[in-house]
């Protein structure tokens, strides 16, 4: 087989695939041709697998690699959902939110791209940002005519994390840009969410009471969230945790009765 490698390299550029096919052509084995050309196949659909993932997670922007196995569940309270759950990618089969709550260094971040990242391996598209990141590029994509041309690089995205949200403040335009996007695309995208701030204290960042009460509904209509108490023993009484538990009761009492 070795003799013929030239020869099946031209061959797979005619037809459009990787050399990988020709590199696997001499080590690949099966006792009938059928069986040869089968696994060969197959070494071929896996490569280019790989390299969907690879590209997948490269155009994500996660700022750092992170594993499932550095993170410690023991610290987070789950709510409705699980660890494995989040694994599984759950949320997004169910088109649900999720928002992380807690206080600086607790796990959020690591939490949400591990998350990320288990999406790439399923060939999602994820893209992250910081929070305030994002809110400059719609900023600048605006005053350049290109807010349309922006959103459109994000469409392929179908979960989107916005890390760190209210830990900068924004300005007014980019806050409403921010508010704007997420509305277009509630029913499109899955967003994930950290921040240190509680519901109640969002408009400090939004700054319009209406805006604020619209986003936040929108966010926790369909979503679960993760309380990182950290070193806070208050937050486990926080305002966050009673309204998140008044606005699944009322969406299981809709439910019930037939509204949803």
């Amino acid at each position: 087989m070795a003799d013929y490698y030239e020869e099946i390299l031209k061959c797979c550029r005619k037809l459009r695939l990787s050399s990988n096919l020709a590199d696997h052509s001499s080590t690949t084995e099966g006792e009938s041709h059928q069986e040869y050309l089968y696994h060969l196949l197959n070494s071929e659909i896996e490569y280019r697998r790989k390299v969907r993932i690879a590209k997948l997670t490269s155009a994500a922007g996660f700022p750092r690699i992170c594993s499932f196995g550095q993170f410690r569940p023991d610290e987070v309270e789950f709510q409705d959902t699980s660890l494995e759950k989040l694994k599984s990618l759950e949320f997004h089969k169910e088109h649900k939110n999720i928002i992380m709550y807690g206080c600086t260094g607790t796990g959020k971040t690591m939490l949400s791209i591990c998350i990320g990242l288990a999406a790439c391996q399923e060939e999602i598209p994820v893209r992250f940002f910081r929070t305030a990141g994002l809110v400059n590029k719609f900023s600048e994509a605006k005053e350049r005519g290109q807010l349309s041309t922006f959103k459109k690089k994000l469409s392929k995205a179908k979960i989107l994390i916005l890390d760190e949200f209210g830990y900068v403040p924004y300005d007014r335009d980019g806050a409403q840009l921010l508010f704007d996007y997420l509305s277009e695309v509630e029913d499109e995208k899955e967003i994930i969410l950290t921040t240190n701030l509680e519901f109640s204290r969002w408009v400090n960042v939004l700054y319009n009471e209406q805006m604020t009460a619209a986003l936040v509904g929108r966010l926790t209509h369909h979503c679960h969230l993760l309380l990182f108490p950290g070193q806070n023993n208050r937050l486990r009484e926080s305002s966050i945790n009673e309204i998140y538990r008044g606005i699944a009761a009322k969406s299981g009492e809709e439910a019930s009765h037939g509204t949803i």
